[in-house]
C-alpha cells in the first residue's frame, strides 16, 4: 500500500514546468515513469482497469512530450500492463514493435533488451514458442550485459512460462531456481509470488505432462485428464502455492494471490476436495470490483462454476 500512496503523492506534488526541462534535468520526464510504475502497482494490487488507464496516460503524455527515451519507457508500461490483463494484446504487439525499433534507432540497449523480452512473451503466445523462447532469451543475455539487474526475477518468470508452454518444465524450474536466488540476493520481491507459483506448477508438470500451468478451469474431460503424480510431488507443489498465497497477501499483491488461489484449487478439485477449493476461491474472487473482463478474472469465474 505504501508504494501506491507514494506514487500518488509523488504524481499530486508534480509541478508544470518549463517544457521539457525535468526532461534535460534527469533525462527524462519523472511525470511518465510514475504513470508507468503505477500502472504496475496497480495491476498487482488487483485493480486492472486503473492499471490499463494509467499506462495508457503515460504513453499520452510520452507523445506529447516527444522525448524519445521517456516514449521507450511509456511503451514499455502500456506493452507490458496489457500483457498482464491479456487485454489489447494486438495492440500490445505494435506498442512492443515501436518501442524495439525507436530503441534501436537512439541506441537505447537496455530498453531494447527488455523490449526483446516482452516480444518474445508475444511470440510465445501466438503460438511461436520456439522463436519466442529464443527472443526472451536474447533480451536476457544483452540486459545482463548492460550490468542492470533490476526486473530479471519478472522476466525470468516470464521465461520459465514459456518453456513451460514449450513442454519444458526440467528448464523452466532452472530459471526459477535462478530468478530466486536473485530475490535472496538483491531483495527484488515483488514478484515473488508468482515465481512460488510457476515454481509449483511447474515441479507438476515435470511429472506429469498432463498438469497445464495456464491458469485455465478444469475441463469436463478433467478426471481422465488427472496427472498421475506422487503424493509427495503433490505436497510439494501445494507447499510452494501455500508460499505464494503468503507472499501475495503479505504484499497485497490480490492479483498474484489469485493466480496462486486458482492454481491450489485446481489440484484441491483433482485430489477431491472441491468444498476447499470452492471457498478459497469464493473469497478472493469476492473482493475484486473490476477487471472481469481480463484473462484471469474470467479463469476464476470458470473455474469457480466447475466447484459449484
Amino acid at each position: 500500500m505504501a508504494a501506491q500512496e507514494h506514487l500518488a503523492q509523488g504524481i499530486a506534488l508534480y509541478a508544470p514546468q518549463p517544457p521539457r526541462a525535468l526532461t534535460f534535468l534527469y533525462g527524462h520526464d519523472p511525470r511518465v515513469a510514475c504513470f508507468g510504475i503505477a500502472a504496475w502497482v496497480l495491476w498487482l494490487r488487483g485493480y486492472p482497469d486503473q492499471a490499463l488507464a494509467r499506462s495508457e496516460e503515460a504513453l499520452t503524455l510520452a507523445r506529447q512530450l516527444s522525448h524519445p527515451l521517456g516514449l521507450a519507457i511509456a511503451l514499455f508500461f502500456r506493452a507490458t500492463v496489457a500483457q498482464h490483463c491479456h487485454r489489447q494484446e494486438q495492440a500490445g504487439q505494435q506498442w512492443t514493435e515501436e518501442a524495439v525499433t525507436l530503441s534501436t534507432a537512439q541506441g537505447f540497449p537496455l530498453l531494447l533488451a527488455i523490449n526483446m523480452v516482452v516480444q518474445g512473451v508475444m511470440l510465445v503466445r501466438q503460438g511461436q514458442g520456439a522463436a519466442g523462447v529464443e527472443q526472451m532469451t536474447q533480451g536476457l543475455g544483452a540486459c545482463r550485459a548492460t550490468g542492470e539487474e533490476t526486473l530479471r526475477t519478472y522476466f525470468l518468470a516470464l521465461l520459465a512460462e514459456a518453456y513451460s508452454a514449450e513442454g519444458q518444465p526440467k528448464e523452466g524450474l532452472t530459471v526459477l531456481a535462478e530468478a530466486l536466488a536473485i530475490v535472496d540476493t538483491t531483495g527484488e520481491r515483488f514478484y515473488e509470488a508468482e515465481l512460488w507459483r510457476l515454481k509449483g506448477a511447474l515441479t507438476l508438470q515435470k511429472e506429469a505432462r498432463g498438469w497445464r500451468l495456464e491458469t485455465s478451469p478444469p475441463s469436463s474431460r478433467a478426471s481422465s485428464l488427472k496427472p498421475q503424480v506422487s503424493k509427495e510431488v503433490e505436497r510439494e507443489a501445494e507447499a510452494c502455492f501455500h508460499k505464494a498465497i503468503e507472499i501475495a497477501r503479505h504484499q497485497g499483491a490480490k492479483s498474484l494471490e489469485l493466480r496462486a488461489v486458482m492454481s491450489v484449487s485446481r489440484l484441491w478439485h483433482q485430489q477431491g476436495k472441491k468444498q476447499q477449493a470452492r471457498k478459497l476461491l469464493a473469497e478472493i474472487y469476492g473482493w475484486f470490483t473490476e477487471g472481469f473482463d481480463t484473462a484471469d478474472l474470467h479463469e476464476a469465474k470458470a473455474l469457480r462454476q466447475a466447484l459449484a
